[in-house]
């Protein structure tokens, strides 16, 4: 009964819904005592030669008066009931979406999104059958089971209602054995299903490379073994989930053979008419339902009781980024002082960035380079605070990054990642998904900034071409200026482009960065890149290794110091030379 407790909360505040659904399921089951008494007196009736066509037909209205009331009471409390189910299954959903929107980085590295999908749809159903179907079993087998035992005891005989119950008893007993036994295997189903679904999502996302490297038999013989897998545990689930229903019948057929047997010898010693046993036998049958709901009850609870805690485990988990309730609620400007003496990434030794200092005031350009893995995009994820627990200061407009409301600062950064995500809609949609209230007049301006009108003119559709799912129908430099586009359609204050033009040909990026140029002259803008070309015009140019500033200063002062920076922008131009002049000469 725990997963009641836990649901508690809901009960209270939906307690007038679950009242009126109560009432119908206690006006339902009182109503269906009238039938069998009816037909236990026509019985009597019948065999005695005492029945009339009058008093027939006055019993056969008052049973068809019967069948219309418990119509209406049986849509009541199913009106009552199922709608208070869907109503928390609702209230969990839109609490689990906005938990999943509030948490950070952190919470998505330790979940994966199979699992987070498995407890957004098979945990919340089997909590919602406990509001919904859990709450109607145990209600029924109550009010059904009590007033068809007062009717058996006062309108039939009590000894042979006593008689009739004896095996009940350890009907309980053998659902709780069970019922434990259900928790433990429910919640070892759902882990199962949890890494089926992660298993299926990561083959459907990445099957574009699973058929490059040839790797489609082994990752199908890899999913099969998986399913195969769960299976098994849902087979083991099964296997005591249908327990339940033989021992019911088992119960209730030992409680017939006893009825049948005590009944008969009260019949043949007048104690009771034969009508009262066919009503009795009648009641009896009334009973089968409440038994059966006493099991279902058990696996209901068992399994919701199960995905609730999963659930209660997500919603439990913390965010490290903390949003300030009374935080600044002006959109930040001006000089961006970086000062982070040390930052290490949660559960990874070692030190991710060491003592980055700079200063760019608004309308300068910082261009940051490094070899991979020398902490180029760290930088960037602390300006975008998706880690805050770093020692040293970040500072926006004056003021430290973290005093800022994050609904204030963050639409003031415009952030283009190397690998930009694209929802399956329409370019136009894409574009302005960050402002919703845009024109079409200022989408085409912000794909004209990113050089990407004069392809969009040569769709058929336009603007209205579908980008597919994930932008799988662009390619990597349409998707990239397509993300640059929609960065600049909100006018951010603070524009970061983090290896995004690393899909896009020598002459566009010259285009985009000229573009940006113009367009940006009192804006601050952070340029990350490999290819040195994208920010060689920057005012300032960080040179990182191992988290660590190691060269710093212009263009042509970097060039001039005959370091990292010279020697990579040479072989770089080199390159392209070879490159061009293999070109030419095809």
């Amino acid at each position: 009964m725990s997963i009641f407790r836990k649901l508690s909360w809901y009960f209270r505040l939906e307690w007038r819904r679950y009242l009126v659904g109560v009432i119908g399921l206690l006006l339902t089951a009182l109503i269906a005592i009238i039938p069998p008494r009816i037909i236990g007196n026509m019985v009597d009736g019948i065999h005695g030669q005492t029945m009339t066509g009058r008093v027939l037909a006055m019993d056969l209205l008052f049973v068809t008066l019967a069948a219309l009331a418990q119509y209406t009471t049986r849509y009541i409390w199913r009106n009552a009931i199922w709608g208070g189910a869907a109503r928390l299954e609702q209230l969990l959903r839109n609490r689990l979406f906005n938990h999943f929107m509030q948490m950070d980085r952190v919470f998505y590295q330790k979940y994966r999104t199979g699992d987070l999908m498995a407890h957004a749809t098979n945990d919340l159903e089997a909590v919602q059958r406990v509001a919904g179907g859990g709450i109607l079993q145990f209600a029924d087998a109550i009010i059904t089971g009590g007033t068809t035992l007062i009717a058996m005891m006062a309108l039939i005989d009590w000894r042979l209602t006593l008689l009739a119950i004896v095996p009940f008893p350890f009907l309980a007993v053998i659902s709780w054995y069970l019922g434990q036994k259900i928790h433990r295997a429910f919640g070892e189903s759902q882990a199962a299903f949890s890494r089926l679904n992660n298993k299926a999502q990561e083959s459907i996302s990445g099957i574009k490379v699973i058929k490059a490297l040839g790797q489609d038999d082994a990752d199908v013989a890899d999913f099969d073994s998986q399913v195969d897998r769960t299976i098994e545990i849902n087979r083991h689930v099964n296997r005591l989930d249908s327990m339940f229903d033989p021992a019911i019948t088992l119960i209730i057929s030992i409680s017939y053979v006893a009825t049948i047997v005590l009944g008969g010898l009260f019949v043949t010693h007048n104690v009771i008419t034969i009508g009262n046993l066919v009503s009795f036998i009648s009641y009896l049958a009334m009973m089968v339902w409440p038994m059966f709901a006493v099991g279902m009850l058990f696996n209901t609870m068992e399994r919701g009781n199960a995905s609730y805690d999963r659930v209660m485990e997500l919603l439990a988990q913390k965010t490290h980024i903390i949003d300030q309730t009374n935080g600044i609620q002006t959109r930040p400007s001006g000089t961006l002082s970086y000062h982070v003496q040390q930052f290490d990434y949660p559960d990874n030794a070692g030190a991710s960035l060491k003592r980055i200092d700079f200063e760019l005031p608004a309308g300068h350009t910082l261009g940051i380079v490094g070899r991979v893995g020398a902490g180029k995009s760290t930088i960037m994820k602390l300006i975008l605070r998706e880690f805050d627990n770093y020692t040293g200061e970040i500072d926006f407009g004056g003021h430290p990054i973290k005093d800022y409301a994050l609904d204030s600062y963050l639409p003031a950064i415009g952030y283009v990642p190397q690998e930009s995500f694209l929802f399956s809609s329409n370019i136009f949609e894409n574009i302005r998904f960050a402002r919703p209230e845009a024109t079409q007049a200022q989408v085409e301006a912000a794909a004209a900034k990113s050089d990407l009108a004069g392809q969009i003119a040569k769709l058929p559709a336009g603007y209205d071409t579908e980008v597919g799912e994930e932008g799988i129908s662009l390619s990597g430099g349409q998707r990239q200026r397509l993300a640059i586009a929609r960065a600049l359609l909100i006018n951010p204050e603070l524009l970061i482009l983090d290896d995004a033009l690393s899909a896009v040909d020598a002459e566009t990026e010259a285009e985009i960065l000229e573009n940006l140029k113009a367009e940006r002259a009192n804006k601050t803008t952070i340029i990350s890149a490999h290819r040195l070309s994208s920010v060689m015009n920057a005012d300032e140019i960080l040179v990182l290794d191992q988290g660590a500033v190691v060269e710093r200063g212009t263009h042509e002062q970097l060039m001039a110091a005959h370091g990292w920076y010279q020697r990579m922008f040479e072989q770089q131009q080199l390159e392209t030379q070879v490159k061009g002049g293999i070109s030419d000469g095809r």
